[in-house]
């Protein structure tokens, strides 16, 4: 096994890890997470037919324009709402959360429970 060398291996390390035993599906699509310095993204992901049904950002124009501020946890929750829109939209209410090797803490949490707060099922 090789020895981690910077944060980044960790959190690939642990991105595997997790990714092992979760999948999603056209019923319970998987919610990724990618966490930029400036910026957060969530996708909706159908691993059973490798596809992205739908995804938020912090620059989309309904995120974005309301304070211009896109890397704190204010976006997140307001991509964490967007999300659950969607979803519920396209009549999805369960999904599985894939945290990406990100600790729950921070961005990644406040996107996380804003989504359960509008409505989805983790």
């Amino acid at each position: 096994m090789p020895k981690i060398k910077t944060k980044e291996d960790a959190r690939a390390r642990r991105k595997n890890r997790i990714r092992k035993r979760m999948t999603g599906t056209s019923e319970k699509p998987r919610l990724s997470i990618y966490r930029s310095l400036n910026h957060i993204y969530v996708q909706a992901i159908d691993d059973s037919k490798s596809k992205t049904l739908f995804s938020a950002s912090s620059l989309d124009p309904e995120v974005k324009g309301k304070d211009g501020k896109t890397g704190n946890k204010d976006a997140a929750k307001r991509v964490g709402e967007l999300m659950a829109r969607k979803c519920k939209e396209k009549g999805i209410n369960h999904v599985v959360f894939d945290r990406s090797g990100y600790l729950y803490h921070g961005r990644v949490k406040a996107l996380a429970e804003a989504a359960r707060n509008a409505g989805l099922v983790f």
